[in-house]
Order: structure tokens, then sequence, then C-alpha cells
């Protein structure tokens, strides 16, 4: 099995650029999506994400956007005592940030194996990216603690027959989703994934990036990994 950890580089300093907040969505009580100004000549991959920069605050941050997109997207988890995210939870349209980027290598790569994308709540964000910029045949995993965090589940459910939305501490009797599927992570994936080899794209928490890869390793050795852990 072959395991990719992606970690971020270093900051640069010349690649500092100004974005302006353009709008916000609420998804649910815990997560918003915001759409920022493309600044001129910005290029990024499918996946990739940006740093952030409010004063001395710093965040990376997953693009929804596909690289065609006029402007950036973002799915922010809101957290009442997080710095950055309670600043974009209250901006108002006209805010200005710094950013820079692109960073990370959370990027599609093409084989003959199927992809599998796993995610953990906001974790969703690059899967969102890919799926708009064009790829295809995919299974999706999705774990969320309440329906309403399954951000871009009907998304997801017109585009793929292999989208499977996983509650791990809620009941499943809170939604009608197609496959849903109460329980953890790892005992979802064994339900709905047969053994054979895969390309795992795995995003979110660390914690669960380390139970599925365990998971890999035990059922679909002859796999691949790619993981970018959320904290």
């Amino acid at each position: 099995m072959g395991i990719e950890t992606v970690s971020m580089p270093p900051d640069n300093p010349a690649a500092i650029q100004t974005v302006e907040l353009l709008k916000r969505r609420w998804l649910s009580k815990k997560a918003f999506e915001i759409e920022l100004s493309r600044p001129p000549s910005f290029e990024f991959k499918a996946g990739q994400t940006i740093l952030l920069i409010h004063q001395s605050i710093k965040r990376y941050y997953s693009l929804l956007s596909t690289p065609n997109d006029p402007n950036l997207t973002l799915c922010v988890h809101h957290l009442p005592e997080g710095q950055l995210s309670s600043v974009l939870a209250h901006a108002e349209t006209g805010f200005q940030l710094k950013l820079t980027g692109p960073h990370g290598y959370f990027t599609f790569k093409p084989s003959s194996r199927r992809p599998v994308f796993i995610a953990t709540g906001t974790g969703i964000a690059p899967f969102v990216s890919f799926a708009r910029s064009g790829i295809t045949d995919f299974a999706l995993l999705h774990q969320a603690i309440s329906a309403d965090e399954l951000y871009y589940h009907s998304y997801f459910q017109k585009i793929t027959p292999k989208y499977f939305p996983c509650l791990s501490e809620a009941s499943i009797t809170e939604s009608s989703f197609p496959n849903l599927f109460g329980g953890s992570i790892s005992e979802c994936i064994r339900k709905n994934l047969q053994p054979g080899s895969y390309d795992f794209y795995l995003c979110g928490e660390r914690e669960i990036i380390r139970e599925v890869t365990l998971l890999v390793d035990e059922i679909y050795p002859e796999s691949r990994v790619y993981t970018e852990v959320f904290y």
C-alpha cells in the first residue's frame, strides 16, 4: 500500500495577495460557504488550499472552486472561539483579507484504480472541487455527527450512485438519505466497499484518517492512500 501524507509548504511572503469577501451562505449552524474575489493570474489545481491571513491570524482552507471559476469559494467550519472563522462569520461584504497560495499536493492522480473519497465534516471541500472539475466514477463516503452536517449531499446524490453518508453519533432516523449508514466510517467502508485495489483520498480529522488508513492496510493492501489532515 502506498501512503502519501500531504504537508503544507512554508509561507511565501512574496506571494501575499489581497481578496475581498463577496458573499456568504450558511450551510448549517456550524458551517458556512464564503466567496472571495480571485486575484489576477491566480492559478491552482482542484484539491489545493489557500492560506488566509487576517492581521496575525493564519488559517489554511481547501478550495471548493474549480480552476476555471471566476471567484474562490471556501467551506468554513464555524467555531465560536475560532479566531478567523468568527471574523469570517460576521464580516460584511467587501471585507478584505490577505492570502497566499495555492498550497498543498492533495490533487487528483489518475490511475487504473477506482478513486474512493472519504471525508469528515468540512473535509468534503476538496472533493466538491474534484467533482466540479470533471472527475467521475468515484465512490464518496462522508462522515458527520448529524444530517445537517452532511454538506453538499444533494449535489453528490445527483452525480454518483456511490455516495454513502455516514452518521457517527446521531440516529439514522433523523434523515431519509439513500444509503444512509449509522455507525463509524470504518464500518461504513466495510459494508459498502468490496475488497480490491483503490486510490483512497482521505480528508478530515487526524484520528479518522489514521483509523481508515489502518483499515485500508488490512483489507485493501494493494491500494494507494493520499491524505490531508484538517486540524
